[in-house]
């Protein structure tokens, strides 16, 4: 009988817990503050952190940092509001630093 394998995700670098799949990624082509970093569409078991206003390369955005729930571990951070017609499609979605996590069920 073959082995069930769940669905192939992302979990935190440092407790590993699950937070965010693989299906939900829209790019990996995306830079985060230690390198490279991936969009998601969704993210799960993470808190938010306060809104604030930040430059980044793609212009000024209202983002707010993620946290693992369980460990604090900052992760990355969740496009808020793009202030750029060009940027809009990033709002409501997660950056995760692909420093911050590993893949979990490849």
């Amino acid at each position: 009988m073959a082995e069930m394998i769940g669905p192939r995700l992302y979990s935190c670098c440092n407790c590993r817990n699950h937070i965010a799949l693989h299906d939900d990624v829209i790019s990996k082509a995306f830079q985060g503050r230690n390198g490279r970093a991936f969009l998601f569409s969704h993210a799960m078991n993470i808190s938010v952190g306060p809104k604030e206003d930040r430059q980044l390369m793609t212009g000024l955005h209202k983002v707010a940092d993620v946290y693992c729930s369980d460990c604090r571990e900052v992760l990355g951070w969740k496009y808020e509001k793009a202030y750029e017609e060009t940027q809009k499609y990033k709002e409501g979605k997660f950056i995760l630093e692909k420093s911050k996590i590993v893949k979990e069920n490849w």
